[in-house]
């Protein structure tokens, strides 16, 4: 099933299989959203929840028990309900089930809105703990972009506008952290985009330090700002050598590192949220 929504200046498509988008379109018929071609990456803009990148040996513990999950977890592949819809908003639900409980042994209410004014769509996350005790998880976009937009564009005439000049980026190997950071130095804010950017995974931010980013084009006025004020972590990826999309991942969580010892209470980035207790976050998308 999907739902539309729409303003005066776009339209968009959702999913309930992963409460995904799946398209935004301008006035122009202009696309924003990857079209998952299968050869390239399947998705559009998975929802990641209840963990955000990889963990150790693909499983965690808890009260000296072992649950497996894959990658950026299960809520991308299940069916959300829908709540409410109206023309510029809808809210998606999702519960533990039997079958959620065998790879993360709580109960909660995952709730996302989708909130659209003119050409800002405003992303929200609510996960409630309707149990007795704590829950531990994280949540995470992972929305891809088409780059180029146009079709006299290339991917090397995109690039990305940051709000300061100098980051610290935490290294990959495997999907996993390392402890070693990479200072990096962006020239008036820039980075230019091109296919071997991300040839060692993706781009890994720790520490709040991106808090707005923009996708521009050299060629073209057309632009993509992502807000996310405050949340801790940030992606950016694409496939390696593809140059055909990049996403753009505010996370609250992160993949294990080398180090980790597998127990979730424990794990970096984690969200521990007490009993009857609520977590809420949001990001913006602007479409110029």
């Amino acid at each position: 099933m999907q739902i539309h929504l729409q303003s005066t200046q776009l339209k968009i498509a959702i999913n309930s299989l992963g409460a995904e988008l799946c398209s935004i379109k301008n006035i122009n018929s202009i696309e924003f959203i990857w079209q998952a071609s299968p050869s390239v990456w399947p998705r559009h803009a998975p929802v990641l929840f209840p963990i955000v990148g990889k963990l150790k040996d693909d499983f965690f513990c808890y009260n000296n028990k072992k649950h497996e999950l894959s990658q950026h977890g299960f809520a991308r592949d299940l069916d959300f309900e829908l709540k409410e819809a109206d023309t510029d908003s809808c809210t998606f639900e999702l519960k533990q089930t039997n079958k959620t409980k065998i790879n993360f042994p709580f109960d909660f209410t995952f709730q996302i809105k989708y909130l659209l004014l003119e050409n800002t769509l405003v992303t929200k996350y609510a996960v409630f703990n309707p149990s007795n005790e704590p829950i531990f998880f994280s949540v995470g976009a992972h929305p891809g972009f088409n780059c180029p937009l146009l079709p006299n564009e290339t991917f090397e005439d995109y690039y990305l506008e940051f709000e300061k000049e100098e980051f610290s980026q935490t290294l990959l190997n495997n999907g996993l952290r390392f402890d070693t950071k990479k200072s990096l130095i962006f020239p008036n804010k820039k980075l230019s985009l091109n296919k071997e950017l991300f040839s060692n995974d993706a781009l890994v931010f720790e520490n709040k330090q991106v808090n707005c980013i923009s996708l521009c084009s050299s060629k073209s006025n057309h632009k993509i700002t992502l807000k996310c004020t405050n949340w801790p972590y940030f992606g950016i990826w694409s496939k390696k050598g593809s140059g055909e999309f990049v996403c753009l991942e505010p996370w609250y969580g992160v993949a294990d590192s080398h180090h980790s010892n597998n127990e979730v209470t424990k794990k970096e980035g984690i969200i521990e949220l007490a009993s009857q207790t609520e977590f809420v976050c949001d990001f913006a998308l602007i479409f110029t």
